[in-house]
């Protein structure tokens, strides 16, 4: 395995090194270094974005459904074709308001158009406890990917503790900027990495793509059809999760804020058509699942059948060139996790709650200190206590998605109000956990998290025409 291992240590050293020279000769202040001086324009946007969306879940997660669950996996690629629908109408609009108020981070959006601090510091915590979680996640993919990739050459724990290191250290350095560069070299490496085995592997075992499906629909006719391998997981499960997912993708604090980058409303447009293209490579990993769904039955994790797949059908280089590419794939949104949780406990959190006159650049220098308290909060929780936050995983997307309302509203309902929005956000909260936590999803069929945005949407509603109207700043 020397050949996987040269090529894997290179290109996570190669990245790093990127990731460094983005930030060189710019003055890191505030605005360079959570926004990018919103200067992207729609090829860095777009491959940023992609960089943010495209994980180790990619690599791991879509393949590991395929095999293990069946059917219920093409909600992928439902919600987020979805998702990039609502953005073409919600994310300009977004970046009007944060170009005009000087905005940086989603709580940001929230203090400015419902006037209220408390509000904010409510989203900036909702923020932070879904990132920690996703982040860890990225971290064990990560060395989950270059253990299996290196055949154990490297541990999970060295290829944890390096990658993440040279990660902080780059978002240290050059904030947004390096994750904008590092994403470059990712998207390249998974495009062709995802492109080379998800037509190749169906073609070396079966003859081709078709005859891979023909082989599985003779061996197990219900998996490619509801519910598939997951009872659970019918027709009104899939609706209802793709409806969840939708709303909740561009909430996540690190692709909201990332909005705020861009040059101009219209980059945001064009991006919102040009990001379905990302949804092939998805279906390029179902192939791939499927097919060691034949190849490989039995595996304990579905996880691991992309690895264990490509581990017995291509030459060592070739593994080491995959496990490279995860590596990558799982650099680029741990990196902007990092920046924006920092962001959100500097900005939203200390200056808010804590520190209201603090300047810009007392913000910056926290921002940094803050980056090394979730790096190593993130490490612990990876390395040590790596079940202790599966709980707060459960509620990520059900979390960020009752910030929906809130932000649609805002922008488009005069009538709704900062307290309807607060009592909305609380109520969906406490929904969700509720449901989730005693075992309740699916709930009726339904998934938990939108049974709770439900709750969240109705609230609001009631709240607000109980309330007095609002004076809503309107993007100019």
């Amino acid at each position: 395995m020397t050949p996987a291992l040269a090529i894997i240590l290179g290109v996570i050293l190669a990245a790093a090194a990127a990731g460094f020279l983005a930030g060189r000769r710019i003055p890191m202040n505030l605005e360079n270094w959570t926004v990018g001086g919103r200067k992207f324009g729609v090829v860095i946007i777009w491959l940023l974005m992609a960089g943010e969306v495209y994980t180790t879940f990619t690599f791991l997660g879509a393949s590991g459904w395929a095999y293990a669950k069946g059917a219920p996996t093409y909600y992928i690629l439902i919600y987020g074709a979805l998702a990039y629908v609502l953005s073409f109408f919600i994310l300009p609009e977004i970046w009007k308001i944060g170009k005009k108020a000087g905005l940086h981070t989603q709580p940001d959006f929230f203090v400015h158009v419902f006037q209220s601090r408390g509000l904010g510091i409510l989203v900036a915590v909702i923020g932070i406890l879904s990132i920690l979680p996703y982040l860890q996640l990225q971290l064990a993919g990560l060395g989950l990917i270059v253990e299996a990739a290196s055949d154990g050459a490297v541990s999970s724990t060295a290829a944890i503790l390096l990658s993440f290191a040279l990660t902080t250290a780059f978002v240290l350095t050059s904030g947004l900027r390096g994750s904008a560069w590092v994403s470059v070299i990712k998207d390249i490496l998974m495009l062709a990495a995802v492109g080379i085995v998800g037509f190749g592997l169906p073609r070396i075992h079966f003859g081709s793509i078709g005859a891979m499906f023909r082989a599985l629909m003779d061996k197990a006719p219900g998996h490619l059809v509801f519910p598939g391998a997951a009872p659970g997981m019918g027709v009104p499960w899939v609706m209802s999760t793709v409806l969840l997912t939708a709303m909740g993708f561009y909430m996540w604090p690190q692709l909201f804020g990332t909005a705020f980058s861009a040059k101009s409303d219209r980059i945001i447009r064009r991006n919102a058509v040009i990001m379905p293209l990302y949804q092939i490579p998805i279906v390029l990993v179902f192939f791939v699942g499927f097919t060691a769904f034949l190849i490989l039955p039995g595996l304990k994790t579905g996880d691991l059948s992309l690895l264990m797949l490509i581990r017995r059908t291509y030459p060592p280089w070739f593994v080491g060139f995959v496990g490279a590419a995860g590596a990558v794939t799982a650099m680029v949104p741990a990196s902007v996790l990092v920046l924006s949780a920092a962001a959100l406990l500097s900005k939203n959190v200390y200056r808010a709650g804590f520190r209201p006159g603090a300047s810009d650049a007392a913000v910056m220098r926290v921002s940094r200190w803050m980056v090394l308290a979730v790096a190593t909060a993130a490490l612990v929780f990876a390395l040590v206590l790596p079940n202790a936050l599966v709980n707060l995983l459960l509620l990520g997307y059900d979390g960020v998605a009752q910030l929906f309302p809130g932000v649609v509203l805002g922008l488009f309902w005069k009538k709704v109000t900062r307290r309807g929005v607060t009592a909305g956000l609380a109520a969906g909260i406490a929904a969700a956990a509720f449901l989730v936590f005693e075992k309740h999803d699916p709930f009726c069929g339904l998934n938990a998290g939108f049974v709770a945005l439900l709750v969240n949407i109705l609230t609001v509603t009631v709240v607000s025409l109980a309330g007095r109207r609002r004076p809503a700043p309107r993007a100019g």
